[in-house]
Order: structure tokens, then C-alpha cells, then sequence
């Protein structure tokens, strides 16, 4: 009986009034919650130069969340490679892999996961480097290697260490990418569902088996806001409603308190570009949630599906949580998808 892994991507949401310190508490809050409630992993997103996101030290934020929980694998949803040295990268989480074994992932992306403004002052040559994107990954590859133990330079801390890498995509360029390299593939649908099946199929089918892995393996995103009825949801949803229109019109801003749902904003959210932004983004009560649950997996036979949510409030965070574990679990128990 096939059953489907359930898996949180967190990023750190920067509520108003919430100083960084406690972000973070609440961050390792909702890891250890979901560690009890039967979640896979707990993956930290990066980042830069958006004050509603504090993941932009990635491993940094890993390590804490890591040391404050037992069994959860902790990992990058990713790493944007093009902003790092693979050499930094490949030591950064050779080490964590030493502190706990066995329970780090490393995501890979080739996005800047910021503005160009912001990604130039992190990396001048980054375009250069997103062109080398195959090149760097081959490159901690070997860097994790036991056979690399004879090369001039050396990640001495990462090799022969367990750290699975998996590919993190919102085109087709990376379904072909994840394929030839025989790596897992996550699809970032949470935000980009435009080209998801297409993607797919594309790593299904030309999926070149490795000594990493011997099938297919997909994790797509979606999003997720839970709660007792599909009003009290919806009125929680206002706060990512805003959120993504300060994305979309560059004013940026922190997770605001959530407000009553109005025509306005029903309207606004009909908008084009948010409806594609959010095509995958399931708000409701726990019966509306398990159908579209439900649905989205019948259409992608996805193997894990990775869960991310915008909400102001820590508790209704958890609470939604705990509302979709319980949804997975009655889906895994009779697997009709």
C-alpha cells in the first residue's frame, strides 16, 4: 500500500510587531509540533532582502532547529547554489550531517531568491554561476565522496557523510536536470503551478536512474491554511492575500493581522496573476482541505507533497497543521489517489 509523506517548508514568516528572536522560537515551536504529528521534514527556505522572511541564513536557522528537535529530517528548500561557493556549502552541511546524522536533506535551487539588486550585491557573478548550476552540483557531489580523499582540495568534513541532495525546480528546465542526474525533484507549485505536470512528466519519463536513487521521487509544494470552519480560514488567508500583493507590487511588508474577508479582497484575489500564484493554494476546513488534498494528488502522483503557510499567528499556524496531518493520515489510511 502506497503511502504519502507529508513534509512542512518553512520560511521563517516575519509576523508585524515580532521581534527576529522570537520568529525563530516560533519556527522550532512548529518543527517540534510537527515532528510529533508524523511530518517528514522540515525544510528552511532562503531568502534575502524581504522583511516578511527571516530563513535568509539558511544552515544557521537549520542547526537551531536541528538541536531543538529528535527525529525530523531538517533540510534547504532550498539553497540557492548560484549565491554560495559549492566548497562553503558542501562543509556547511558536512558538518551539520556529523551533528545529526541522518536527518539532513540538502535542496538545491538555482534561483537568486531575492531581486536582481539584492542578488548582484550577494554574488557580482551570479549569472555566470547559474549557468554552471549542473556543474556546481556534480561539484559538492564530489565533495562528499570518499573517493575524494586524494584531491588537491578537499571538504574534508563532508566526505563520505550522508546528506541526500535533491533538486529544487519551477520549469522544465530543472525536470531535465533532476532526470539526468538521477536526483529526487521538488516542484515549487506553491508559487509557480504553471508548468508543474508538464514537469513531471518530463522527469518521469527521462529519469536516468543513479547510485543516489533507483525511481522517480517527487515532492511538490502547496499551500495550506486550515481551521475549524471555511470562514475562520478564509479570514486567515487575508493576511497572505495582502502579502502576496506586496510581492506583486514590490511593497513588501510583514505578515499583517488577519482582518474579517471582504468583497475586496475576494475580489483582488481573483486577480490573473495572484489566481496563478496561488492555483495550488488550499484554504478551508479540514473537509474541503482532504479534497483538494485528495484531488492534487490524484493529478500529480506525487510521493511526499511539501506544505508551506502564510498566517500571522503561530497558534493558527500549528492549528492548521495539525488539521492537514490528520487529513494525511485518514488519505494514507485508505489511499484512493
Amino acid at each position: 500500500m502506497k503511502t504519502t509523506a507529508y513534509s512542512i517548508l518553512e520560511l521563517a514568516t516575519v509576523s508585524q510587531d515580532l521581534e527576529h528572536k522570537k520568529v525563530f522560537e516560533n519556527s522550532l515551536k512548529l518543527a517540534q509540533k510537527a515532528e510529533k504529528l508524523g511530518y517528514k521534514r522540515f525544510w528552511l527556505a532562503e531568502h534575502h532582502n524581504m522583511v516578511s522572511i527571516a530563513s535568509s541564513a539558511t544552515t544557521v536557522l537549520m542547526g537551531h532547529i536541528a538541536e531543538g528537535t529528535n527525529s525530523i529530517r531538517i533540510g534547504s528548500g532550498g539553497i540557492m547554489l548560484p549565491n554560495h561557493s559549492s566548497l562553503l556549502i558542501a562543509e556547511q552541511f558536512g558538518t551539520l550531517g556529523h551533528l545529526y546524522p541522518n536527518r539532513i536533506d540538502m535542496g538545491l535551487g538555482r534561483a537568486p531568491g531575492t531581486d536582481q539588486a539584492t542578488a548582484h550585491a550577494i554574488r557580482p557573478d551570479r549569472i555566470q554561476a547559474v549557468y554552471k548550476f549542473p556543474e556546481e552540483i556534480e561539484s559538492i557531489q564530489r565533495y562528499f565522496s570518499k573517493d575524494n580523499q586524494g584531491a588537491k582540495v578537499r571538504a574534508t568534513v563532508a566526505e563520505g557523510v550522508d546528506v541526500p541532495i535533491y533538486i529544487l525546480g519551477s520549469s522544465t528546465d530543472s525536470a531535465h536536470l533532476a532526470a539526468k542526474k538521477g536526483l529526487p525533484y521538488v516542484f515549487a507549485s506553491h508559487f509557480a503551478p504553471t508548468d508543474l505536470l508538464k514537469a513531471l512528466m518530463i522527469y518521469r519519463r527521462e529519469f536516468q536512474p543513479s547510485q543516489y536513487l533507483a525511481e522517480p521521487k517527487v515532492i511538490a509544494c502547496i499551500n495550506v491554511i486550515a481551521a475549524d470552519t471555511i470562514s475562520e480560514a478564509e479570514n486567515l488567508s487575508t493576511s497572505s492575500i495582502r502579502m502576496m500583493i506586496g510581492v506583486l507590487t514590490g511593497q513588501l511588508d510583514y505578515i499583517q493581522p488577519p482582518i474579517k474577508m471582504t468583497d475586496e479582497l475576494r475580489q483582488i484575489s481573483q486577480n490573473p496573476a495572484l489566481q496563478r500564484m496561488q492555483k495550488y493554494a488550499f484554504v478551508g476546513d479540514r473537509e474541503r482541505i482532504q479534497e483538494q488534498t485528495e484531488a492534487f494528488l490524484k493529478e500529480t502522483q506525487a510521493d511526499e507533497l511539501m506544505v508551506a503557510s502564510h498566517m500571522y499567528a503561530i497558534e493558527d499556524r500549528i492549528k492548521s497543521y495539525e488539521i492537514f496531518a490528520s487529513v494525511m493520515e485518514e488519505l494514507n489510511a485508505v489511499p484512493t489517489h
